[in-house]
This record gives structure tokens, C-alpha cells and sequence, in this order.
């Protein structure tokens, strides 16, 4: 039975196949139709193309193009059939790199020719012929030495020379894929075949240094994005529309809630609208730190550079940090809370008695990312981000991960999101040993079985220090954002020598948890506002109630409501201004006030007002302490909807 190997599936059944047979003929003794659907195989845990054979025993997942991994795939090819196509289109264009990314891909191009919207058009073409030839993408092994030769002679390419010279200095091994006339230094996997593609739009051009470097040659970066429909791409082009209206950078301007500006790049001016929200979420945050047992700590923002020596930042992350000279010494301003979090834990003799402890910072961190990267609020250099770090000894690993874990689900739902979950496994330029991590990784995954989640390995993604749980949501346009983070860490305890004192008397090493929820404050008010289109929920709007007075009339009473409600806590506005009521409601819809407040001469007469529901219309009239008890409770419950 030598000839025979088990393979075993995500539903825990297990199949016998003959040795050899490829991950495609796998998926197509379970159905035709299946196998058609299928797109890249995940083989122990290891991405595979389907025309890859299976020798021996394993686990098997195959994944379709609903998936993160199927689209990631699908993406990464459309990337390679694009290049194919601008070489065929254009002769002469060399290429750096063009990989999948969320909602896409691109590809970096040097070419004497300058594309084009019209350009665009004949590449879609091309591409869509491409995908008509059915084309088998060929996966080729060769030495990097002889993959250096290839790209300097065969093929001259002095980007992938680089590559393979710099990046993949230390593989001896390196893969190209070959598609038809086309090939490229990929690590691969990519879709069985090009057919699988039937629908395309090249979405835009910009200029990308290379490799990020302002002092490198910019390049053409053309963006695109395929389907395995039209339906399908339709659908997306819809949504793209529809995010355009959302920008946080056009809401945020419009609504005056923050703005960039040249003075200093990627930093936020936030308005007094903006830290009305960043304040409310603060608060939201602390209430629920409170409840979950963490005490409150605040550290230096300029910091010495042996700290960093210490943590190992200087040598995993120097080029992310801002350096600056003081009195003839090196300093940062700080890029993440977790060195200084180990100073307070360490400023006096702790005991097992005083495990675990939970020190969270609201603190604000600055980190040098390249100016191109930068965009609005979900990439700046100055944030400030609800950290925590966790001191607990082994045995309450579970236990403090589970708290983390309920605070996440607490603070998600309260928004109206969903968390998906993942665990970010030890990368290539990890610090510490193999055997720390993987005791790491085998604790947080126990510790999502243990609380019932349902979880995605993300390979090499952890941080330099330690494996992670990455929490991701989805907005209301369906797109997926990483928000959360969960770090286990062992190796800076170790490098700090943090200690407690344990019940047998000795010193005992604790365990550190790195951990934030929103992620930044800025990145999360950009989704928030985003994902809510402007339309806050009430106890976040910047003005929850505006008192509109139908005539000069009505001023007297209008100014009574806006004193009420004001004494009651409420965020109100009192447009007394000498216009018609019309134009009134139009701006506070505008401002997408939830409440508007219209008082006209019934109104006063009764005591009542009329209330307007922001996006939804006359609500007829309502007694003001009434209406006050129904908003009240609206905030109190922080719901996501202008419910009364």
C-alpha cells in the first residue's frame, strides 16, 4: 500500500488516493462542477497550485474564489496577465513587482510610454484575450544564480535582478512562472488556468518610486481588478462609486471634522467636530478598560535609543522610527507603547499576587511611513492607538486572552461589526527561538478553541516578537478591515528581565500580552465614517439635535428647547436664523444631524415640537420630555440606528 496516501479534508474525513495524483484530480473525484470552482490548494498549510502532486500523507483545503485565499490567487495571476498584456502591447517595458492586494492588484512599470486613460482600454482588451487562450501558467525551479543570468541575458530585467540580488539573497532557490510567451520571478501559486477570468477594469495610473524610495526611478503603477463574471464586476464598480461618496477625506472636510494639511505630512488637524467623536470613543474605551479590570498608565513620547536596543526594535523596525538628536544623544519618538510598558511593570517588585497586571495607554505614536504610502486617516505617521500590555504568569494565559477576546466582541457589536479571526504565525525576521514561538502560536490557537471562534491562519505575518490574533471586520460596503490585535510575547520579558516573585519564593518569569482594539483612533474614526457615510450614530454625532423655529416668532420657545436640552447633556444646535424653515432642515441634513426639531406656532402653543428624523423624514409631533427620554435612552444603549 506504498502507492497509496490519506488525505484528509476540513470536515475531519479522510480519503485514499494514489500516490502522485494532483491536487486538481483531488477535487475532481469530489464533483466536475467543484473542480471548475476551485482555485488554489492550501496543502498542510502550504499555498499550492492545483496542478501540484500529492506524495504523501496530508491535510487538504481547497479554496474557491469567495474566499480571502481564492481572490488573492485569482488577483495575483490577473496581475501577471496584465504585465503579459503591456508587453505584447508595448515592447520594451520591464517590471517590478504586481501583487494582489485588498480589492485588487497592480503592477510597477518602467516603459518609454506613457499610459493612458485611452490605454487602459486596449490593455483590458488584451487581457480578455489573454484569458481566451486558456493559457496553463508553468511553475519552473532554478537556481538563483542561473535566475540572475535568466534576467540579465535571456530576458534583461534589472528590476527582478535586483529582486532576486537584494530580497531573495539568501534562497539558493527561486520559482518563475511561465504563461504563454510571458515569464515572470514569482513565488507563486496562480490559477490553473487563465480562462478563469471573464470580466476586467483597469481602474487607474498613479507613480510609485520603486521599492518606495524617493531617491529611485518612479515607475507607472497601474491598478486593475477581475472577476470570474461580469455580474460579479458590475457589482464592484457599484460599490467603488458608492465608497467615493463615503471618503473619509471628502466627509471629513464637509462634515469639519478633520483635514491634512503640507505643514506636516500624515498627521491629522482634527476639528472641533472630529475630537467630539475621537473624544466619545476615548470615553467608550476607558468605561470598558474600567470594567475589564486594566488600570491606566501614560509614557514619554521622546525616548532613549538604548530602550530600543533592548527591545529589538532598532533592529527589526529602525527604518519605520523618527530619530532625533538631544544634548549630543540619540532618541525615537516612540513608534508603539510595549518597551516603556515594561519600564512601569518593572519599577517595583511584583509578586504572583499581584498577577495579572493590566496597564493600558491611550497613548500617541509616531512612525516614519514613506510618503507615498500615506492616505487620509488609514495611513499616518502620528496616531494615537488604545494599547494594553499584560503581565500574567502561564497559567493564566487562557484566562486573560479570553477577557481580551469578550472585550473585542463588546466593543465590535457595539458598533454593529462582526470580528473575524486569525492567527498571525512567526515570520521570516522573527526574533527569539522556534521553540518559544511555537508555543506562543499553540496558545493562542487554543485559546480561540477554547472560546468557541472560528480562525484563519495567517503564515509569517506575525510581529517580529511574537505570533498574534488579528481581529478583521467588515463595513457596510462588504469591504475587510483589520482592526484588533492580540501579540503573545516571550521574548521581551526575557530581553528586559522582568521577573515576579512566585509562591515557592523564586523569581519567575511573567508573560507579555500586547493588545489593542480599535487599532489607531484615526484609522478607526476613517472606517467609522466611512461605514456610517457621515451618518454618526447618535451618541457619536458631533450635533445629535437641531432646534429649528419656523418664523422670528417662534425664537422664544426655540431658544427654551435649546436650553433644555442643553442642561440635559445633549449636543444641540438653535438655528435661528432669519431663513425659511426649508432651508434650514436642508442644512442640518447636510450636517446629517439625526434629530431636526421644528417649532412653529402650534408647537409653541402645545408645548411640543415636530420632529424630523435625519435621511427619513417628518415624524409628527412629540412631547418634549418624551422625545428627551427616548434620545436619552438612544446614547445610553449606544445604538448604531436613529431608533426611538
Amino acid at each position: 500500500m506504498e502507492d497509496i496516501i490519506k488525505i484528509t479534508f476540513p470536515d475531519g474525513s479522510v480519503r485514499e488516493f494514489q500516490k502522485g495524483i494532483t491536487i486538481l484530480d483531488v477535487a475532481k473525484s469530489i464533483s466536475e462542477r467543484f473542480a471548475q470552482q476551485v482555485i488554489i490548494a492550501h496543502v498542510d498549510g502550504k499555498e499550492k497550485d492545483l496542478s501540484a502532486a500529492l506524495n504523501a500523507d496530508a491535510k487538504l483545503v481547497l479554496f474557491k474564489f469567495d474566499s480571502d485565499e481564492g481572490r488573492h490567487c485569482f488577483w495575483h495571476t490577473s496581475s501577471h496577465m496584465m504585465a503579459q498584456a503591456i508587453e505584447e502591447l508595448y515592447p520594451g517595458a520591464k517590471f517590478g513587482v504586481g501583487p494582489a492586494i485588498e480589492g485588487g492588484f497592480y503592477y510597477d512599470i518602467d516603459s518609454d510610454h506613457k499610459f493612458v486613460e485611452e490605454d487602459l482600454k486596449k490593455i483590458e482588451e488584451r487581457i480578455l484575450e489573454i484569458a481566451k487562450r486558456d493559457l496553463q501558467p508553468v511553475r519552473e525551479e532554478m537556481k538563483r544564480t542561473d535566475a540572475i543570468e535568466y534576467f540579465k541575458s535571456k530576458r534583461p530585467d534589472e528590476y527582478k535582478v535586483e529582486i532576486l540580488e537584494t530580497i531573495a539573497q539568501n534562497e539558493e532557490v527561486v520559482s518563475l512562472y511561465h504563461q504563454g510567451g510571458f515569464t515572470d520571478l514569482c513565488r507563486g501559486p496562480h490559477l490553473p488556468n487563465t480562462a478563469k477570468v471573464k470580466a476586467v477594469k483597469l481602474l487607474a495610473v498613479s507613480g510609485s518610486y520603486w521599492r518606495g524610495d524617493e531617491k529611485n526611478k518612479m515607475l507607472q503603477r497601474i491598478y486593475g481588478i477581475t472577476f470570474p463574471s461580469t455580474k460579479e464586476l458590475d457589482q464592484h464598480l457599484k460599490n467603488l462609486e458608492e465608497a467615493k461618496k463615503r471618503d473619509h477625506r471628502k466627509l471629513g472636510r464637509d462634515l469639519e471634522l478633520f483635514f491634512f494639511h503640507e505643514v506636516s505630512p500624515g498627521a491629522p488637524f482634527w476639528l472641533p467636530n472630529g475630537m467630539i467623536i475621537y473624544r466619545e470613543i476615548e470615553a467608550f474605551s476607558r468605561e470598558l478598560q474600567y470594567k475589564y479590570g486594566y488600570d491606566e498608565i501614560s509614557t514619554p513620547i521622546i525616548v532613549k535609543e538604548s530602550l530600543f536596543h533592548t527591545s529589538g526594535h532598532t533592529g527589526h523596525y529602525a527604518e519605520n522610527m523618527f530619530k532625533i538628536t538631544s544634548d549630543d544623544e540619540t532618541m525615537y519618538l516612540k513608534p508603539m507603547n510595549c518597551p516603556e510598558a515594561t519600564l512601569v511593570y518593572s519599577s517595583k517588585l511584583r509578586s504572583f499576587r499581584d498577577l495579572p497586571v493590566r496597564l493600558s495607554e491611550l497613548g500617541r505614536m509616531h512612525r516614519n511611513e514613506i510618503r507615498g504610502a500615506l492616505g487620509g486617516m488609514f495611513r499616518v505617521r502620528q496616531f494615537t492607538m488604545d494599547d494594553a500590555h499584560i503581565f500574567c504568569s502561564y497559567d493564566q494565559i487562557l484566562d486573560e486572552i479570553t477577557r481580551v477576546l469578550q472585550l473585542m466582541t463588546e466593543t465590535y457589536s457595539t458598533f454593529g461589526f462582526t470580528p473575524m479571526y486569525y492567527l498571525s504565525t512567526r515570520p521570516d525576521e522573527a526574533m527569539g527561538e522556534i521553540e518559544v514561538w511555537n508555543q506562543a502560536e499553540e496558545s493562542l490557537a487554543n485559546a480561540l478553541k477554547a472560546n468557541n471562534l472560528e480562525f484563519k491562519i495567517n503564515e509569517k505575518d506575525g510581529a517580529f516578537y511574537g505570533p498574534k490574533i488579528d481581529v478583521h471586520i467588515k463595513d457596510a460596503l462588504n469591504r475587510t478591515w483589520q482592526l484588533a490585535t492580540v501579540q503573545l510575547d516571550f521574548n521581551m520579558p526575557e530581553r528586559f528581565d522582568l521577573t515576579y516573585e512566585g509562591s515557592d519564593g523564586q523569581k519567575h518569569r511573567p508573560v507579555m500580552i500586547h493588545r489593542a482594539i480599535y487599532g489607531s483612533f484615526e484609522r478607526f474614526v476613517g472606517i467609522l465614517t466611512e461605514h456610517f457615510a457621515g451618518n454618526f450614530p447618535v451618541w457619536l454625532a458631533p450635533v445629535q439635535i437641531a432646534v429649528l423655529p419656523l418664523t422670528d416668532a417662534q425664537k422664544d420657545y426655540a431658544k427654551e428647547i435649546y436650553d433644555r436640552l442643553f442642561e440635559e447633556g445633549f449636543r444641540v444646535y438653535l438655528d435661528d436664523r432669519s431663513e425659511k424653515v426649508n432651508y434650514k432642515i436642508r442644512e442640518s441634513e447636510n450636517r446629517k444631524i439625526p434629530f431636526m426639531l421644528v417649532v412653529g406656532e402650534k408647537e409653541k402653543q402645545n408645548k411640543t415640537v415636530s420632529l424630523r428624523i435625519h435621511g427619513t423624514g417628518d415624524k409628527g409631533a412629540f412631547e418634549l420630555n418624551d422625545f428627551i427620554q427616548k434620545v436619552k435612552l438612544n446614547v445610553a444603549d449606544k445604538k448604531h440606528k436613529y431608533d426611538l
